[in-house]
């Protein structure tokens, strides 16, 4: 049995509105039956664009580096690494990398998701 490793520099970046994101638990990475998992980096003042939701599922994220805030349902928390922060599905979400470096997150899905899953809410954002 060959395990299931991969490197997430092994794994294709797409750059994606205020981040950029490698799947390295899916379908062309490592497939797996019950979740699917990300990388994301957001660079120093950029934030996740546009806010979201996963109406088929939740998602979990730890952040290994960097600091921010997310915006869940309205509600906004700082993060810093070591943060896990959960979204609930179906619930309107963002991350702002308030921070002077880059933030590094990973992604958890449950179930797995790809981007076809993700609702765009364009007209949310950070408060003020």
């Amino acid at each position: 049995m060959t395990v299931p490793a991969i490197h997430e520099d092994d794994v294709e970046a797409l750059g994606l509105p205020g981040r950029e994101l490698r799947w390295l638990v899916a379908p062309g990475a490592i497939p797996a039956e019950h979740c699917s998992v990300a990388v994301i980096r957001i660079a120093a003042g950029d934030r996740v664009r546009p806010a979201h939701s996963h109406p088929n599922g939740e998602e979990v994220i730890y952040v290994l580096t960097g600091s921010g805030r997310v915006l869940v349902n309205g509600e906004v928390t700082a993060i810093t690494g070591g943060s896990a922060v959960l979204f609930p599905r179906g619930h309107v979400h963002m991350v702002h990398n308030t921070g002077d470096e880059e933030m590094k997150i990973v992604c958890f899905f449950a179930p797995p998701t790809g981007l076809d899953n993700y609702r765009m809410h364009e007209d949310v954002d950070f408060p003020d």
